[in-house]
This record gives structure tokens, C-alpha cells and sequence, in this order.
């Protein structure tokens, strides 16, 4: 009889716990991430506040800004008149020709050579940029220097030295240098307001992403509705907290 009992029990048991929901299904609430994060929000705000100020810190203080100055080359042939459409075509084609030659090791290592630069022909060109607009015939040099009148001398002595160089190699007529580089009054990079968005964005984003692991990896029971969600019991009483 003793043993009939146990056996009862046991049954009974096994059945309770079959009827029991999980302790805690790995759900994500988003209306509960949302809930976290508007009852912090001050502290995403000072987040925010503190990227954007580590941001302009580095910005001033650790990048150096650079500046660039453009020269503009007229690509033209011994042929080239103004009714003449198939030179124009041909002076466009060459265009891409000129860009090769610009950034070829002679023309660049003899612009080091002739400003005296501390510098090998690849690290001139990483600062090199040419541009050809669409049906135009005109390549727009470029160069970004952390020094105003290094970038005026640099993309001025690159545009005579390749001009020369095209004429003597290719045996055509000099490209033109219808536009001089002219020292800038700003820097153009970096960007000081962008950086500032990034690191206050970035410093927001972090706070969120913190407060949500610490919802996700939560798995105490804090709240009566937490009690009928996970535990699938009915809350009868509330003994509420003495102030």
C-alpha cells in the first residue's frame, strides 16, 4: 500500500511539472528593449554627448588636416580645330592616356626631385587625384598636402613636369595649363562636423546595445507580470515597498 502511495505521488508530479510553462523562453520583447531604453534615456543622451566631444578631441588634436589645391590641363592635338568633331573625340580619348602618364613613376619622381620633396613617388601618388568630366577634353589635377603652399607647389609642378613629358614622349602637342593651383584658405579634411555626428552616434548606439544585453541576459523575476509570464501562476497579493 506504502509503495502504491510513492507511485501516486511521483505520477502526480510528473504531471504537475508537464503542466508547468518553461521557467523562461529565449524570446526577445521588443517593446520591453524599448521600454529600457526610454527609462534611460538621459544616460544614451550623455552618451551621445561624450562621443561627439571624444570625436571633436580627436578631430583637432590627433589628425592632421590636410588641403588640397587643383590645377586644370586642356588636352589638345596639332590638328584640333573647332569644327574639326573627330579631333575633339580623339582629345577626349587621350585624356585617359594623359591620366596614365601623370601618374607614371618619371613624371612623379621628378617632381620630388625638382621640389626637393621627403617623399618616394608612392606615397605622391596616394595624394594624387585626376578627374575627367564627362565629354571634355580637360583632366582637373588634385592633391591633398597637410601644408597650404606645399599643395599649390606640388600640383603646379606636377602639371609642367607632365606636360612636358607628354610632348617629348608622345611627340604631340603640350597639354595646355589653363587653370594654376591656388593656395587653400581651408582644409579640406577632416570633416570636423561629420566626426562629431559619427562619435555621438556611435556613443549612443553603445549605451542602447548595453542596456539591451542587460534586458536579454536578465532572467530574474522582477514584476507580477513577469510572474504570470513565466512562471504561469496567478499573482493573488502584492506586499508593496515601504518608502
Amino acid at each position: 500500500m506504502e509503495l502504491s502511495r510513492q507511485d501516486t505521488r511521483a505520477h502526480n508530479t510528473i504531471n504537475t511539472i508537464q503542466r508547468a510553462p518553461a521557467v523562461r523562453e529565449d524570446e526577445i520583447n521588443l517593446l520591453e528593449l524599448w521600454k529600457a531604453i526610454l527609462h534611460r534615456i538621459w544616460l544614451v543622451l550623455l552618451a551621445g554627448v561624450a562621443g561627439a566631444g571624444v570625436a571633436l578631441l580627436i578631430t583637432r588634436y590627433l589628425i592632421t588636416p590636410l588641403y588640397t589645391s587643383t590645377s586644370t590641363m586642356l588636352v589638345i592635338t596639332k590638328e584640333t580645330t573647332l569644327s574639326s568633331l573627330a579631333d575633339l573625340q580623339l582629345g577626349s580619348q587621350l585624356t585617359n592616356d594623359y591620366e596614365i602618364i601623370i601618374l607614371s613613376r618619371r613624371v612623379l619622381q621628378k617632381t620630388i626631385e625638382k621640389l626637393d620633396l621627403d617623399m618616394d613617388y608612392k606615397d605622391l601618388r596616394k595624394t594624387i587625384s585626376i578627374e575627367t568630366p564627362n565629354d571634355s577634353r580637360m583632366l582637373v589635377i588634385s592633391t591633398e598636402q597637410p601644408d597650404p603652399e606645399l599643395a599649390k607647389e606640388v600640383v603646379d609642378k606636377l602639371a609642367e613636369v607632365s606636360s612636358d613629358y607628354i610632348a617629348d614622349k608622345m611627340e604631340v602637342t603640350a597639354p595646355k595649363i589653363i587653370e594654376e593651383g591656388e593656395v587653400p584658405t581651408a582644409p579640406s579634411s577632416p570633416n570636423t562636423l561629420h566626426n562629431i555626428a559619427i562619435g555621438g552616434l556611435l556613443g549612443a548606439l553603445a549605451v542602447c546595445f548595453l542596456i539591451c544585453m542587460g534586458v536579454i541576459l536578465n532572467d530574474s523575476i522582477q514584476t507580477e507580470e513577469d510572474i504570470e509570464q513565466y512562471l504561469g501562476l496567478p499573482v493573488l497579493a502584492v506586499i508593496p515597498e515601504k518608502k
